[in-house]
């Protein structure tokens, strides 16, 4: 623990960029906070007519934050239970963990998701409710905590997800009782962290960092509480790894304001011949430290925080993706984030650096996070170790209005919760025509498309944004292809040059689907092959419905294989940046790189050599 010079801030607040991973919310850290993950109670409501808002007996014993349909939950009941019930006591061992006292006497009850609508009591008394299976949320819980200060207080948590809905945001859950082609196990109910933070009557809320160029970066601050005006903030910056102060900015807020935009600058950065020595990316990680303090205008101290930022800048320019201002490669795998024994949940938050660490090792330089908003710690990973990031919505599967207004508002809770991570680089609101089945003639659909990708832009307008991956593009910043072809070479011919790139978006795609639809226009946008491999190798114990595009007999042929569609993608004049399915085995689908438990099927040194040539 440490602090930074000029600050308000305590001398136990964190520096975040030195974290261990186990905070909920990587870039806005306090000293304290309680985790409330572990050992609760649990019912089945399969009616969705029971009232157990006060508590319930005859409970079974569930560890959160698992899904029940999992093995690790201890429940493992994987069938069609639409309605469940959570509970469990809040002490004062709990409180005083996070933080409460006369300084910071409200708390905060968060959660990092629950799957897909929850409600929530505190001693039989309603806090609130939140509809969205992949984003965060939080209530402020001080009103319900009445009692003596030893009172033991119950928190009740219903959650409702409908398994045959599917105008949810469900991405690769399936509607089916048993998992089904490239569905998988359904996650209900709490799948992420809960937990408690006591913060001062006024507190800052929440932050945002936006790199508006090489050397300056603006933070957005909302607040919480009264605010009379007059009110100072000072963020003091610090680069740890270099040792070395990089200043400090003050404002001031005005009376009522509920939110404030600080603009950073960082002044080392004035010089353009040493600003790439700040500058984050894969192979040089760099973080700035922050520590955002709001004291009242006689200058006493009210609230302090800890961030950290990462200096760089994505776009896109002659057909190419561009990483601080240079063409940069990317080298993607799709990670579909699920495993054997907890689902959408990381087993544990160790796993979550690790998922990190082993794409790395493969040789990748980023990650598509494909129909799922991650875990927030798996992008702290991502920022500290260096792995660019494609953000993906869980997809919907039917289009309707309320299909519409579903997705377009958890997808704008998810962008705002992941907006400031560095090494989030591109946007992805939709997936294949999910929920949009028609989009190549519909207009509503059409509509529905742009508005999702011009929604992302008009929310984040520093990454470019992909209106619909892998085909049927309306308006997207780079052309996305998905393509099983299994030979390399055929790959090869079909992104081979130029004429190669034009006849493919002037046409049909690889899956039978046009690549533009009727009046999107071939700009020059960069083209990436974000779809391709998928080759079933089974090393161990068979599957009997394993499956892949394309399968291999052995070890050698299956490494063969994936290095002929590499060669044939090293040969493509224009392709811009690929993504190889997949990372892991995932239930049926046997063709990951990874076995479902995380170990190689060949040695990794070889599949490295296979992704990067070398």
């Amino acid at each position: 623990m440490s602090t930074l010079p000029g600050t308000v801030a305590a001398p136990s607040l964190p520096v975040a960029s030195r974290q261990d991973g186990e905070y909920p919310r990587p870039q806005m850290l306090r000293s304290a906070w309680a985790d409330l993950d572990g050992t609760w109670s649990f019912r089945h409501d399969d009616a969705g007519t029971a009232d157990w808002s006060a508590g319930f007996d005859d409970a079974r014993d569930i560890t959160v934050p698992f899904p029940p349909e999992s093995v690790a939950s201890g429940i493992d009941e994987p069938g069609f239970h639409p309605v469940v019930w959570y509970a469990r006591t809040l002490t004062r061992a709990d409180l005083e963990a996070a933080g409460h006292g006369d300084t910071s006497p409200r708390v905060l009850l968060h959660f990092g998701a629950v799957d897909h609508r929850a409600r929530v009591w505190v001693d039989g008394r309603f806090v609130g409710e939140h509809e969205g299976g992949h984003t965060p949320f939080s209530f402020d819980v001080t009103h319900a905590l009445t009692g003596e200060p030893d009172a033991v207080h119950t928190l009740v948590v219903r959650a409702e997800d409908d398994p045959h809905d599917v105008t949810q945001p469900r991405g690769k859950q399936d509607w089916h009782e048993e998992p089904h082609a490239i569905w998988y196990r359904r996650t209900t109910g709490i799948w992420q962290t809960v937990w408690l933070e006591a913060v001062p009557t006024t507190a800052i809320a929440a932050l945002r960092w936006t790199n508006t160029d090489h050397g300056t970066m603006r933070l957005t601050l909302r607040f919480a509480g009264p605010v009379a005006g007059g009110e100072r903030v000072r963020v003091a910056l610090r680069w740890e790894d270099g040792a070395e102060d990089l200043g400090t900015v003050e404002s001031t807020v005005g009376a009522g304001a509920r939110e404030l935009d600080v603009l950073v600058p960082v002044a080392r950065q004035t010089n353009g011949q040493a600003e790439d020595e700040l500058h984050w990316s894969p192979e040089h990680p760099r973080l700035v430290d922050a520590v955002v303090g709001l004291s009242s205008p006689d200058d006493i101290p009210v609230d302090a925080v800890a961030s950290y930022f990462g200096l760089r800048t994505v776009g896109i320019a002659r057909g190419r993706f561009l990483l601080n201002g240079q063409p940069y490669d990317v080298r993607s795998v799709l990670n579909q984030g699920y495993w054997p024994d907890s689902h959408l949940a990381a087993p544990s938050r160790a796993a979550l650096r690790r998922e990190v660490e082993l794409i790395k090792e493969l040789g990748f330089t980023a990650a598509r996070n494909h129909q799922k908003i991650e875990d927030p710690r798996f992008l702290f990973w991502a920022d500290k170790l260096g792995l660019l990031v494609w953000g993906e919505a869980p997809g919907a599967y039917a289009f309707s209005p309320r299909a519409v207004q579903r997705l377009m508002r958890e997808w704008m809770d998810a962008v705002e919760r992941d907006a400031s991570h560095p090494s989030i680089v591109t946007w992805v609101p939709a997936n294949e025509s999910w929920g949009i089945q028609h989009v190549a003639d519909d207009p509503a659909q059409q509509a529905y498309s742009r508005a999702l990708a011009d929604v992302t832009r008009a929310l984040d307008p520093t990454r470019p944004v992909i209106s619909n991956d892998g085909w049927e593009h309306t308006a997207s910043d780079i052309v996305t292809v998905h393509d099983y072809e299994g030979d390399g070479v055929v790959l090869g011919r079909t992104y081979a040059d130029d004429a190669a790139r034009a006849r493919l978006l002037a046409g049909m795609g690889p899956a039978g689907h046009r690549i533009l639809v009727d009046g999107a226009a071939d700009t020059g946008q960069p083209v990436m092959l974000t779809e391709f491999g998928g080759v079933n190798y089974q090393p161990g114990a068979q599957r009997e419905d394993g499956w892949g595009y394309t399968a291999a007999t052995d070890g050698d042929d299956w490494i063969a294989r994936i290095t002929g569609l590499y060669d044939g993608i090293r040969a493509s004049a224009f392709l811009a940046g690929s993504c190889y399915t997949q990372l892991t085995d995932t239930m049926q689908e046997t063709n990951g790189l990874l076995n479902a438990d995380r170990t190689p099927k060949v040695p990794i040194e070889q599949i490295r050599r296979a992704v990067t040539g070398r």
